[in-house]
């Protein structure tokens, strides 16, 4: 099985039942991105901090596995260049929908957000990167190409998650309960059974994959990047019950020394 190209079917059929990310942004909202009120977020719910962005005009942005109409625009609106890099074309396909109905200049490239071959070294000035690697199976390649084809003074800020989520034992989450099963590295693929796929996971829902935090973190210092930001953002309990014991999500800036 390849998760790249399940994850690219997978996508393309949640942009087509609404899926929350991937609703484009609203022209109240872009309107205000040309005013440089820009606001976004790499996780569920905080705001990206104001003094984690860059000086927009000019800016060589790569908007890393964010397609979806939402954070590109935005940055585009604010007087960015500005490339969206997606595996799904249907993603791609909102923000040019948002592109074209707002006059925006706005690139779209469609690929697998662990091969940025496509984009020669230090091409960006910025990456902004949601919380969108639990889609692949090793995060490190991700670290080590948006570090190639960052600049040198730039800055990445990615949304990743706690790998504590991927560790629930699914039956009891029915129930309300936050318990233990799975161990870290998690993945769709190897940590469960056929059986347990398709009894857990919806139909055309991606694949998704636990890293750990010597990955998430440890892997972005491996890569050469040096932290200089960090922040936890929460979800409601409803997605899952050990949301009520601790946030679940982690938000880094970091730049390239």
């Amino acid at each position: 099985m390849d998760p790249v190209q399940i994850n690219k079917q997978a996508w393309d059929h949640q942009v087509s039942i609404g899926n929350p990310w991937t609703i484009p942004v609203t022209p109240e909202d872009v309107a205000q991105a040309r005013l440089g009120n820009v606001n976004m977020v790499l996780t569920p719910q905080k705001p990206i901090p104001r003094d984690w962005y860059p000086n927009w005009k000019g800016s060589r942005i790569l908007a890393l596995a964010a397609g979806g109409g939402q954070q590109g625009p935005l940055m585009a609106a604010a007087g960015a260049d500005v490339t969206v890099f997606d595996n799904s074309p249907q993603q791609l396909n909102r923000d040019r929908e948002v592109a074209a109905r707002e006059g925006l200049a706005l690139k779209t490239v469609e690929g697998d957000m662990a091969d940025l071959s496509v984009f020669e070294d230090a091409s960006f000035d910025f990456i902004l990167h949601p919380c969108s690697n639990v889609f692949v199976p090793d995060v490190n390649p991700v670290w080590r190409e948006a570090f190639r084809v960052l600049k040198r003074g730039g800055t990445l800020l990615a949304g990743f998650c706690n790998p504590v989520l991927f560790t629930m034992d699914f039956e009891k989450e029915k129930e309300g309960v936050a318990q233990m099963r799975y161990s870290i590295p998690y993945s769709d693929l190897s940590s469960l059974t056929a059986e347990e796929r398709s009894r857990y996971l919806p139909q055309g829902e991606p694949l998704a994959f636990g890293h750990s935090l010597d990955d998430q973190i440890g892997g972005q210092l491996r890569a050469g990047f040096f932290l200089t930001g960090f922040y936890e953002d929460g979800w409601d309990a409803d997605k899952a019950p050990v949301h009520r014991f601790l946030k679940c999500f982690i938000a880094t800036r970091a730049y390239k020394p």
